[in-house]
């Protein structure tokens, strides 16, 4: 037995007496969103910005963790017994589409999975689209007229350009509108993922990204706060 099947059993039979069969569903859940706030100081330098680093570790290091939920729920015979309302953890959706069909005892677990998932991801696509919308959009630097002489222009020129973003053209802000449009809607991709893995990794998936959609909000509300805070200063 790995480490990784061991802790996740020990936090089902911890939590076995309140809910029974589903208890190791629920202990993937809680290992999710303990995995999830070993990484927030990472999620908040990278919505900050700090490096250009911190924006990938988060993703990077789950990684293993999904590969190994993928594999304990795929091949360990400790983990491929227990259920969540009926469902097997270690199944997958065509593989209960000949069990009991679509809207069988089982498949309705995977359709309540697919549903939650679908809400997360059109949750981030609503809140990726408004900032796109949201965003600013660099003004052109006006041009510098010389008044006084050649000398005192060119300076009054490189203090009026020096830091100043750089203009965009008009199809560069069209292709920018049209991305932050697109870039949102690859969240239903997980969708995709949870058809075709254990009902365990989808547990996962939902649980992670329903975490990360929720923890930039609140990031995202906490940063207009401060910044609403400083400017009444």
């Amino acid at each position: 037995m790995s480490v990784f099947t061991h802790l996740v059993v020990e936090l089902g039979r911890f939590l076995e007496p309140v809910l029974a069969e589903s208890a190791t569903a629920a202990a993937i859940v809680l290992f999710t969103v303990l995995v999830r706030l070993a990484l927030h100081p990472l999620s908040r330098a990278a919505f900050r910005g700090a490096t250009p680093v911190a924006g990938c570790l988060p993703v990077l290091l789950q990684l293993p963790v999904f590969f190994l939920m993928y594999r304990a729920f795929s091949s360990a015979d400790e983990l491929l017994s227990h259920r969540l309302f009926g469902a097997p953890l270690g199944a997958r959706w065509t593989e209960v589409l000949g069990e009991g069909g679509l809207f069988g005892a089982q498949g309705l677990v995977f359709l309540g999975l697919f549903a939650a998932i679908g809400v997360v991801a059109a949750w981030s696509a609503v809140r990726g689209r408004r900032a796109a919308a949201a965003a600013p959009v660099p003004a052109p630097v006006p041009a510098v007229v010389p008044t006084v002489g050649r000398g005192t222009a060119r300076k009054a020129a490189g203090r009026g350009t020096a830091g100043a973003p750089p203009a965009l053209s008009a199809e560069q802000q069209a292709a920018m509108r049209k991305l932050g449009g697109v870039l949102p809607l690859l969240s239903f991709g997980t969708l995709i993922t949870a058809a075709v893995v254990p009902l365990a990794a989808g547990l996962y998936l939902l649980t992670t990204t329903a975490w990360s959609v929720a923890e930039r909000a609140w990031l995202q509300r906490r940063a207009g706060g401060a910044g609403a805070a400083r400017s009444s200063l």
